[in-house]
């Protein structure tokens, strides 16, 4: 069972995710639980996320960085700008764009800003042998082991 600490961190990750995404020009309702996002996610998320965060996270304007973290290609990106009213993501493309919403926030909580964030994404890390973070979000299993070094980096453990 989590302590009250750890759930009030988890639901301001959650609220700054959500924010990340577009917070309430995005979503009806405020994303305030894992639940809420979990429910959103499984609806789809308005198309203007990826435009969202296209626009507010310079790392993902790199073609490679944005494949690998949201599953989809720019060029399928540049044709959702185009559309009056983008088409909603699929679940995989929302959960994909949850999970990277969710692990720069957790990443700005460690290195203290954006820009420092984006920077590790996009840097080799010792501890993830010498892979780039933003390298390993194409797949679950991946992007546990970024959200585990995440942790490891915020408590001091680097072994």
């Amino acid at each position: 069972m989590a302590t009250v600490i750890e759930q009030s961190e988890e639901d301001s990750l959650v609220l700054r995710a959500g924010q990340r995404l577009g917070g309430k020009s995005t979503f009806k309702t405020p994303l305030r639980s894992r639940l809420d996002a979990h429910k959103s996610i499984e609806q789809g998320f308005p198309g203007g996320v990826l435009i969202q965060l296209s626009r507010d996270v310079p790392l993902l304007r790199d073609t490679v960085a944005f494949e690998k973290a949201m599953g989809i290609s720019l060029r399928t990106l540049q044709r959702r700008k185009k559309e009056a009213s983008p088409k909603r993501l699929s679940v995989e493309q929302s959960g994909r764009a949850w999970r990277f919403a969710e692990l720069l926030e957790k990443a700005i909580e460690v290195f203290g800003s954006q820009e420092e964030a984006e920077d590790f994404f996009g840097r080799p890390a010792i501890g993830l042998d010498q892979h780039r973070p933003i390298d390993l979000l194409s797949t679950p299993a991946g992007s546990e082991l970024v959200e585990t070094h995440l942790e490891r980096l915020k408590y001091g453990v680097y072994a």
